[in-house]
C-alpha cells in the first residue's frame, strides 16, 4: 500500500508550511506510522482521539498534525502554561482551562469553539494514560454544546496507523455516544493495552 497523506480541506484550521508538513511527514514515516481515513472539510470539528495509554501519543500526535498541516487545538491544564513551557504549549496549539473557576471546563470550551472562526479540538475522551472505567463523557457535552461534529481519531499501534472513522454527530444521549463512539477502538490498538 503507498504511504499517503489525506488532503485537508480550504474549511479546516491550517498550520505551518512545505518544510513543517515535510518535517512531520518524515517522523511519520521514520517512526513507521501512516494515515488512513479522510478528514472532513469543515471549519468547526472535536476530534477524539484513543487510546491514550502512553506518553509516546502526544509526539506521534503532533507529527501527523504537521503531517498534515493541520493546526489541531488541545485542551490543557492552567499549570502546563506557565513560564517557558507555557509558550511552547501555546505554539503547539494549546489552550489553558482553569479547573477552579466558576464555569466549567465544558462551558469554557464551548465559548472558545463559538469565538473561534476555524477550530479542530483535539481532547482524549479517556482524559487521561491510566485506566479507567469508562470514558469521561466531556467530549460529548462540548460537541452538543457548540454544535459541532465529532470525529473520531485512533492511534493504532498495532497497525501503526492513525486512523480517521466517518463523522459522528452527538446524539442525544451521552450513553449512546459511548456505544456508537467505543465501537471504533480496542485495548489491541494500544500502546499499553492492559492500561485502555
Amino acid at each position: 500500500m503507498a504511504w499517503t497523506v489525506p488532503s485537508i480541506g480550504s474549511e479546516l484550521p491550517r498550520r505551518g508550511n512545505a518544510l513543517s508538513a515535510l518535517l512531520g511527514r518524515a517522523a511519520m514515516r521514520l517512526a513507521g506510522w501512516r494515515f488512513e481515513g479522510e478528514v472532513p472539510n469543515l471549519p468547526k470539528l472535536v476530534f477524539i482521539v484513543a487510546p491514550h495509554t502512553s506518553n509516546w501519543d502526544f509526539p506521534i500526535g503532533i507529527a501527523a498534525m504537521f503531517a498534515l498541516g493541520l493546526r489541531v487545538t488541545f485542551l490543557g491544564k492552567d499549570t502546563l502554561f506557565r513560564g517557558p513551557a507555557g509558550v511552547l504549549m501555546r505554539w503547539l496549539g494549546g489552550v489553558p482551562v482553569f479547573r477552579h473557576a466558576p464555569r466549567n471546563v465544558v462551558d469554557q470550551t464551548v465559548d472558545y469553539i463559538a469565538a473561534t472562526p476555524r477550530v479542530a479540538l483535539g481532547l482524549s475522551p479517556e482524559g487521561t494514560r491510566k485506566k479507567l472505567p469508562a470514558w469521561r463523557t466531556g467530549f460529548h457535552y462540548i460537541a452538543r454544546g457548540a454544535g459541532v461534529p465529532i470525529v473520531p481519531v485512533a492511534l493504532d499501534y498495532s497497525t501503526r496507523t492513525v486512523r480517521f472513522y466517518p463523522l459522528h454527530h452527538a446524539a442525544e444521549s451521552v450513553e449512546d455516544d459511548m456505544v456508537l463512539l467505543g465501537r471504533h477502538f480496542s485495548a489491541a490498538m494500544a500502546y499499553h493495552p492492559g492500561q485502555y
